[in-house]
């Protein structure tokens, strides 16, 4: 454990050791090292969503990679395998249409959004079920088993008694199941849909499957319920809750394009596509005439267009970036563009950066993030009540006549470029987008939207062959920028199926291309010795296939695009590997490979500079056709994706432990995890705030040490006979006199300051019902209370008795103790899950390369709440995941 991990003591029960062999399915599996930062304004935030992990990742290489700065001789750029970027279906398949590769899914007669019962399988549900006979269904119907007219009822809401219990709010179950019969439906179809699939107007139903929602009679939904107890439905069994009162009353539809399969390959995506465009930022407002930036110590009276891109510069004076001596320079040069353009009113003459002085503005853009910190939560719900309403009309499109929610609808305002690592361009100036430099994609005959700024369309077009809404070109790299439907939509969720099948396809493959490469291995034909040499890094290592770069991009190379300089030989068959690769991330790794392969690499760097090309006689194209020949549509991406969804499936099957607790389980998951993003180079930065973070987390173990000490206490005080338990009588090894002291005090700053805001929110209630305002004499009163209870608990410091608040018998209070045993046992785990993954970025292979039916079979087979590994982002993406039975295999 980490040494910033203080809180264990010699009373916690030790963590399992790591589940799961080291080499799984022949892939290597090394003791390497990899190490890498990304840029932390890209990398993703993973404090909340990264799940609990168990294996410690190995210490850092230095962060510093020592990589050549030497740039690539300008080569042909070729295409890349990577098809991240690429929009959805861009290319119409040629001929007619092909069958889908997604195969059926089992339980596919379920909602599109699932409850947790029917996740989780047997889990809490079921033992919930066995107390109440009217809860939901825990077993997922089978298809072949046609439902009997008793089976066939509709299933009753769950009452307060059985409810599952929720670990935080990310974990409330999507939707809850209810359900009518339908009239001429053979079998009941029963979902409760989100506010985001409503259609947006009545349209000609799609030839699709729906799930219709249950409708609330009128009488029943108008009658108001009694204070504190949930509304009874008129058919009645279950209780409303009032938060979903207005969702129950309505009407809502849920389309499960899973059903309906037969055109997921075909080149038309949809028939009717109508939106309003995308969401332009506001246009700028000038700052105040007091702050100006300073040249030579002198303000400048700079015009609105040179003085917003001075204040991108102000704002970012204390970050990282503005000690970066590319980003300065590449900001100052297009400052400087802008300059003459718009030069000061004053006739300033700004020409060296050293003289600039952007304080003021900082100082300024600091002042008003405190303004905003200090609004009340009134204030911050009316803003952002106001900023929904302007938004409101961009976050959902009518798709074939179904409402579905638009992914990136938000044009990106202007600002400085950042990049990702040692980006040459970072820093220069992305300007503002327009309406004219927007190209549209829109059905043909609706209504054409007008640009909530303005401006005209730059063109507005037709296209049922693709996916996006819409599209621009970024000025800083001449990306093209593309708006999507949002991740669970059903144009999305078909994406992700078709890849994780492919993924799935290419096991009947595999064997016979590693044969192949294998033997290619000591062909007399150099190129084709490369390629299989290329093929067993790619499927080995699960190296991206890499393709070239210009001169004005990162030096980042792949698999094909490896210089001589990466690889290093290190008798007897050892290669280390050392490069930069997709967003600068750092690879660093030790292998041992086959000698053949040693061998081949000696003779491809032989009479080669280190800035030579490792594999000079194969490229990406090349290679993903020579991979197609095996299988339809295989690239060296799909062998990513493989590699980690049958990583991650085996390292599930043998490490998993059969009995044990949820804990153990999830440490056997997050090993698996932590297994796949190793292999994949999945990094990330530490985050800024991991030192508060963990901070906060021991000062949280200690809390609940001291708990378990008071309840102990409490014990002695009622019996003393409790103090010759050796389940009790021993003290919390780690919480001393100075720690209970410090506690106690923090804890009685954090229940006035608790208090006080109460009193604040109460008042602020009070006000805006008309009411007068409760006297001070009330927090007075209260912190009086709060004065004198942690008085008491000084008196007992030392004595080893504790008196309760209110009496509890004495098997209570040992119940709280097991309890907290457990809550201790756990939060240690989540601690060291912290600290240990503070540099993998568990999420990434979680979302793009591990097939989310694995996660959902697992969690029914284990018993484990899949809301502890999915959140109600991923929940929502793959919605068609969570119909897999227990048995289901990648």
């Amino acid at each position: 454990m980490s040494a910033d991990i203080s809180m264990s003591s010699d009373d916690d029960q030790p963590l399992a050791p790591r589940p799961g062999p080291s080499k799984p399915n022949g892939r290597l599996v090394t003791n390497g090292k990899t190490n890498g930062k990304v840029d932390s304004d890209s990398a993703m935030s993973e404090d909340d969503d990264i799940p609990l992990s168990q294996s410690t990742r190995t210490k850092s290489e230095p962060a510093t990679p020592q990589i050549s700065s030497r740039k690539r001789k300008q080569a042909p750029v070729y295409s890349s395998s990577s098809d991240e970027d690429t929009p959805l279906a861009s290319t119409p398949l040629k001929g007619a249409k092909s069958k889908s590769a997604a195969v059926p899914l089992p339980g596919a007669l379920q909602a599109t959004t699932v409850p947790a019962a029917a996740v989780n399988g047997n889990g809490r549900a079921k033992k919930a079920a066995k107390k109440e006979e009217s809860d939901y269904e825990q077993e997922t119907p089978q298809p072949k088993k046609r439902a009997t007219k008793t089976q066939r009822q509709p299933p009753k809401k769950r009452t307060k008694k059985g409810e599952v219990e929720l670990e935080s709010e990310d974990d409330e179950p999507i939707a809850v199941k209810s359900g009518v019969k339908k009239r001429n439906v053979k079998k009941e179809e029963v979902a409760e849909s989100s506010e985001d699939e409503k259609p947006l107007k009545k349209a000609k139903k799609p030839p699709a499957k729906r799930a219709k929602k249950e409708e609330v009679d009128d009488e029943s939904s108008n009658s108001k319920p009694k204070k504190g107890k949930a509304k009874k439905e008129e058919n009645g069994d279950a209780p409303v809750k009032k938060g979903r009162k207005k969702k129950e009353e309505e009407e809502e539809e849920v389309f499960r394009w899973w059903e309906n399969q037969d055109d997921a390959d075909g080149s038309i995506k949809w028939n009717t596509l109508e939106h309003n465009g995308v969401y332009f930022p506001p246009a700028y407002e000038p700052l105040p005439k007091n702050v100006k930036m300073k040249y030579d110590g002198k303000s400048v009276d700079l015009p609105p267009e040179s003085e917003e891109v001075a204040g991108f510069y102000g704002a970012m004076i204390e970050t990282e970036h503005a000690k970066d001596a590319v980003f300065n320079k590449n900001f100052f040069t297009d400052f400087l563009d802008v300059l003459k353009q718009h030069p000061p009113r004053d006739g300033t003459k700004i020409k060296e950066f050293a003289r600039c002085d952007f304080r003021p503005m900082f100082d300024h853009f600091e002042a008003e993030k405190e303004k905003k910190k200090a609004l009340t939560t009134a204030q911050k719900k009316e803003l952002k009540t106001e900023r929904d309403k302007l938004e409101g009309p961009f976050t959902h499109c009518s798709l074939d006549g179904r409402k579905e929610k638009v992914g990136n609808f938000r044009v990106e305002p202007p600002g400085l470029f950042r990049g990702r690592g040692e980006h040459p361009k970072k820093g220069a100036l992305k300007i503002r987008v327009r309406p004219e430099d927007v190209t549209i994609n829109i059905g043909e005959g609706v209504p054409i939207p007008k640009p909530n700024v303005p401006g005209k369309w730059k063109k507005v077009i037709h296209d049922q062959t693709v996916t996006w809404l819409a599209t621009w070109t970024e000025n800083v790299n001449g990306n093209h920028k593309y708006v999507f439907l949002a991740a669970g939509s059903s144009i999305k969720g078909q994406s992700d199926m078709m890849k994780f099948e492919k993924a799935r396809e290419l096991k009947k493959h595999v064997d016979v291309i590693r044969k192949d490469y294998t033997a290619d291995l000591k062909t007399k034909v150099m190129k084709d010795r490369q390629r299989a040499t290329a093929m067993y890094f790619i499927d080995r290592l699960a190296l991206r296939a890499g393709n070239e770069k210009g001169e004005d991009e990162a030096d980042t190379v792949g698999c094909c695009s490896l210089r001589c300089e990466h690889v290093t030989l290190e008798p007897p068959n050892y290669l280390i590997f050392d490069f930069l690769g997709k967003d600068s991330i750092r690879y660093y790794n030790k292998v041992a490979v086959e000698d053949q392969v040693f061998k081949n690499i000696k003779l491809f760097k032989e009479n080669k500079n280190d800035d030579d090309d490792l594999f000079d006689r194969v490229d990406t194209a090349p290679l993903n056709r020579h991979l197609a020949s095996y299988m339809k549509g295989l690239t060296a991406k799909v062998f990513r994706t493989y590699n980690a969804s049958i990583t991650f499936q085996e390292q599930l099957d043998q490490g998993t432990p059969e009995k044990g607790s949820v804990v153990d389980k999830l440490k056997a998951y997050n090993h698996a995890n932590r297994m796949v993003a190793i292999l994949c180079n999945h990094q990330r930065a530490v985050p800024k705030t991991h030192e508060q973070s963990m901070g906060k987390m021991r000062e949280k173990l200690r809390g609940l040490k001291y708990d378990r000490m008071k309840l102990r206490h409490a014990l002695f005080t009622i019996d003393a006979k409790f103090k010759k338990n050796k389940k009790y009588n021993e003290d919390e090894s780690d919480l001393d006199d100075e720690g209970i002291v410090e506690h106690e005090e923090l804890t009685k700053v954090k229940e006035i300051e608790k208090a006080e805001k109460k009193f604040q929110k109460d008042n602020e209630k009070l006000a805006a019902d008309g009411k007068s305002p409760q006297p001070e004499s009330v927090l007075k009163e209260r912190k009086d209370e709060i004065e004198a209870e942690f008085k008491k608990l000084k008196k007992e410091r030392g004595t080893k008795k504790h008196e309760m608040k209110r009496e509890r018998p004495t098997e209570k209070i040992e119940e709280a103790i097991e309890k907290i045993d457990d809550k201790i046992r756990t939060f240690k785990f989540q601690m060291e899950d912290r600290e240990a993954g503070k540099e993998v970025a568990l999420g990434t292979s979680k979302i793009n390369y591990l097939d989310p039916r694995i996660t959902a079979a697992w969690c029914k087979k284990h018993d484990v709440p899949i809301e502890k590994l999915f959140s109600k982002t991923l929940l929502t993406k793959f919605p068609w995941a969570m119909e897999v039975d227990e048995h289901w295999k990648f």
